[in-house]
């Protein structure tokens, strides 16, 4: 096999001048964005990861049921808000804005 010739071959980095205020600068910002992309990464698969974990801990409605539990727990004005208004609304106009709800919900939930 023949050997590099010497105008492919990558020169040593001892060998290069140190890099100028401008390219300095551009060095600095790949190498933030290289971190944040790594990072980003590495935040996108810890967040999988949970997922899949609590999918094999409990079911879909189950979460959902936890998650409402959890809201009412923490913002007990605002279920004592949701429930008025419902009781304002009436029965009927509570099921036709469900029946309208409920669709996007389970949409939201895939």
């Amino acid at each position: 096999m023949a050997a590099a010739s010497p105008t492919t071959a990558v020169p040593d980095v001892a060998d290069l001048p140190p890099p100028t205020d401008a390219q300095q600068k551009v060095i600095d910002r790949i190498a933030t964005q290289r971190a944040r992309l790594r990072a980003r990464r590495v935040a996108r698969a810890q967040s999988l990861a949970l997922s899949r974990q609590r999918e094999g801990a409990g079911g879909i409605d189950e979460s959902m049921a936890l998650r409402l539990a959890g809201f009412a727990r923490e913002h007990p004005v605002a279920m004592v808000a949701m429930a008025g208004v419902g009781l304002v609304a009436g029965p009927r106009r509570l099921i036709r804005w469900a029946g309208v709800v409920l669709p996007l919900l389970m949409r939201l939930r895939r």
